[in-house]
């Protein structure tokens, strides 16, 4: 099985980086006509190099990266996704400026390896090779390249070269592979238009994996469509992994829409212009000041950003959107003039606006910078008001499963803390000793209601399941009640509303009419009228007409009798004695009950 690692050059304008990635692979990666003309790279270029050995089956993807410092903007964006680095230091110049600066971003970016080749050997004589290379250890002392191997080399001779290839061998070695279980995301660095294919993408695939026909979408447009093709390192496949160069043939997108810095990931995740982040200062940087502007430098993304400190900690507000996850580094350049100044780490791609409620920001982010994947989960579901749905967690964090800790709940796809589960059954406890005060003669509480006013915005099972681990609280169909609630009415009451229904027969009062007479209360006769609805003591025939049991008892009998025959809206009111004014309604009651059937003018008694 392969095994691909990302190697990127560094290194000053003009110390061999291209002319060494041609000798070892043999692709001329100054790709552009001006390049060309002018001999220097502008732009990012691309080669792969297959090593062998008893590490058989190990194929290393290299991005050139320019020199020129007026062309880091383009180095960062090929830096962004290499697993290791292969530092570029002429023997006939040593440590130049954009040495310094490249060595900075790959230490910034938290690179953990790799090479340095000292090229133009052939040009210098060995003692002062031997000076280049004192140079060098004491640059790199202490640093993530301290052990790195230092080869002499000559792209025009050749020598050196199996040597560094070893070198480069060894190193890949250590690399640490990409998470292939979170959720995938190539950052594009080119876009492009193939005669026969439409519009193909390039980029390194950071995490996860993607194959022939998913669908993903394009942050941060918003685009979602489906990938027709796949390479890597120039080969159709069917399925690329975190770690590989990847090019992506997609459908139904010009490639003029497409550009470096947007990126290709699974619909539900959410490009942000707010973050939180740990930042670390070059040496020779001024202290950051309060509302400054940056130039922001994430994956392969360039915008303008505006500092917030907070604390040890600073929040970026930035210009355009840019898909981020926590943990993912930046690397930060000032206006002017525009130097590297430092770096950093994502920790949080949503802070809540205001969280004096919660802790101090400083406070927070120190809590989220050091909590495990659970923690994180439990301090974010913490601060929301009904707890987190999983594709919204995943969306915050980029974590592929979201792990629950001992103090969260999970129901369903959704998330919340126990205590605020315990905190919000008391509540709803609360809220229905309330109600049943109130509403002595309910048997209670609308469900749907009470759903409504305490759990706005939250999937309709969170209550559900809330409710069932209690034993104190009573869910029955569309009412909610607590264990120990019983109606309890007043049979003197009860029996005097009754009777005025059942004495009334068909020609009832008006509802209104009959509570004024049954002597009681206005809430307290419209209790009552409700629960003898309930209880099917009462039939509500329509919005204004409501009959005792009894009496539609009896017009069913009348009606039986007859079953079979066809009458007239005049015959029924000569039956049942009753105005037009409840005919009408009446007879609608028993087409719905299915006692009679209308047909034409006429109806039928089945």
């Amino acid at each position: 099985m392969s095994f691909h690692v990302i190697a990127g050059t560094a290194g000053h304008i003009d110390h061999g980086k291209t002319a060494l990635v041609k000798a070892l692979t043999g692709i001329d990666t100054d790709r552009l006509e001006e390049e060309k003309r002018r001999g220097i790279s502008i732009d990012l270029g691309f080669a792969h190099l297959s090593l062998g050995g008893d590490f058989a089956g190990l194929r290393l993807g290299l991005v050139d990266v320019p020199g020129h410092e007026r062309f880091i903007r383009n180095m960062l964006a090929g830096a962004s996704g290499i697993d290791l680095v292969l530092l570029v230091v002429a023997a006939d110049e040593g440590i130049k400026p954009q040495t310094r600066e490249h060595f900075d971003i790959c230490r910034l970016l938290g690179i953990r390896g790799g090479v340095i080749a000292m090229t133009k050997s052939d040009l210098v004589e060995v003692d002062v090779q031997e000076l280049v290379r004192m140079e060098i250890d004491e640059f790199v002392a202490g640093s993530f390249l301290a052990d790195a191997a230092i080869v002499p080399v000559s792209s025009v001779s050749g020598s050196g070269l199996d040597a560094l290839r070893a070198a480069l061998e060894r190193a890949a070695r250590a690399v640490v592979a990409k998470d292939t279980s979170r959720p995938p995301r190539l950052p594009i660095d080119r876009s492009f238009s193939m005669r026969g294919h439409g519009t193909v993408v390039t980029g390194t695939l950071i995490s996860g994996s993607i194959a022939v026909g998913d669908e993903l979408e394009l942050y941060p447009t918003g685009r979602r469509m489906r990938m027709r093709g796949l390479q890597v390192h120039g080969a159709p496949v069917a399925r690329a992994h975190a770690g590989e160069r990847t090019a992506v043939n997609l459908a139904g997108i010009d490639a003029s829409s497409v550009h470096r810095g947007m990126t290709l990931a699974p619909p539900g995740l959410r490009a942000t212009t707010q973050i939180d982040c740990s930042v670390e200062l070059l040496a020779r940087a001024k202290p950051l000041k309060d509302r400054a502007p940056v130039h922001f430098h994430a994956g392969t993304a360039a915008v303008e950003a505006r500092v917030r400190l907070l604390g040890q900690y600073a929040r970026f507000l930035l210009s355009e959107p840019v898909l981020l996850l926590p943990g993912d580094r930046f690397i930060l350049r000032m206006f002017s003039p525009v130097t590297t100044i430092g770096g950093g780490v994502v920790i949080d791609v949503e802070a809540p606006a205001v969280v004096r409620r919660h802790a101090p920001p400083a406070a927070r982010l120190d809590r989220l910078e050091h909590a495990g994947p659970s923690e994180r989960v439990a301090l974010l579901v913490s601060e929301s008001r009904h707890g987190m749905s999983v594709a919204e967690l995943t969306a915050r964090t980029g974590l592929p499963d979201i792990a629950t800790a001992p103090d969260l709940l999970r129901v369903e796809n959704w998330i919340v803390t126990r205590a605020w589960a315990a905190s919000k059954l008391a509540h709803l406890r609360e809220r229905l000793e309330e109600f049943h005060h109130e509403n002595p003669l309910q048997p209670g509480c609308s469900k749907e209601d009470l759903r409504s006013r305490e759990f706005p915005g939250a999937p309709a099972e969170l209550m559900d399941a809330l409710l069932a681990q209690s034993a104190e609280i009573v869910s029955e169909g569309e009412t909610v009640r607590l264990a120990g609630h019983r109606v309890t009415p007043d049979l003197d009451e009860t029996s005097a509303l009754e009777r005025i229904f059942a004495e009334a027969g068909l020609a009832v009062p008006a509802v209104a009419e009959a509570l004024s007479k049954s002597g009681m209360s206005a809430p307290r006769g419209r209790a009552v009228f409700q629960m003898l609805v309930r209880n099917r003591k009462l039939v509500r025939v329509s919005e204004d007409l409501v009959l005792h049991a009894s009496a539609i008892e009896s017009l069913r009998t009348l009606l039986a009798a007859r079953r079979g025959s066809r009458f007239t809206v005049t015959e029924f009111k000569n039956w049942t004695g009753v105005s037009r004014k409840y005919a009408i309604p009446l007879l609608e009651y028993l087409d719905r009950e299915h006692v009679t059937r209308r047909e034409g003018d006429q109806r039928r008694i089945v």
